[in-house]
């Protein structure tokens, strides 16, 4: 086990208040999984969690950095963003913050199976 395989088991540590959470290797860091759903990216011993059109005012009043990796040799940004710092020192933050993340990913699953145009009938 590396260091960052330690941090990112301490994050998962932390972030159980939230729901059962599991790990999985990816993007050279791990992704975290609350309740089977992925919520939050560890990346060079830092925690990104997922946003949403409805938490990123959340986010960007801290301005918290977001996720960001190369593609084509061009900075890709992805809808998550670095956890402030406090929710490694209480629990109720990390649970708080977790929670919104969680939310924002259950949005984007709900938007994902929704078809894709709704046909209406026409009034008889």
């Amino acid at each position: 086990m590396t260091a960052r395989d330690g941090f990112a088991l301490f994050v998962a540590e932390q972030m159980a208040a939230a729901g059962t959470t599991r790990l999985r290797r990816m993007f050279g860091g791990h992704g975290i999984y609350v309740d089977g759903i992925f919520v939050a990216i560890v990346a060079d011993d830092r925690l990104f969690l997922k946003i949403d059109g409805e938490t990123r005012a959340h986010f960007d009043a801290r301005a918290l950095a977001a996720f960001t990796y190369l593609r084509a040799g061009r900075p890709f940004e992805l809808g998550y963003r670095e956890a402030p710092p406090e929710v490694f020192e209480s629990p109720e933050d990390m649970r708080i913050w977790v929670r919104r993340a969680l939310e924002a990913a259950l949005r984007a699953q709900a938007r994902e199976r929704a078809p894709a145009r709704v046909r209406r009938r026409a009034p008889p």
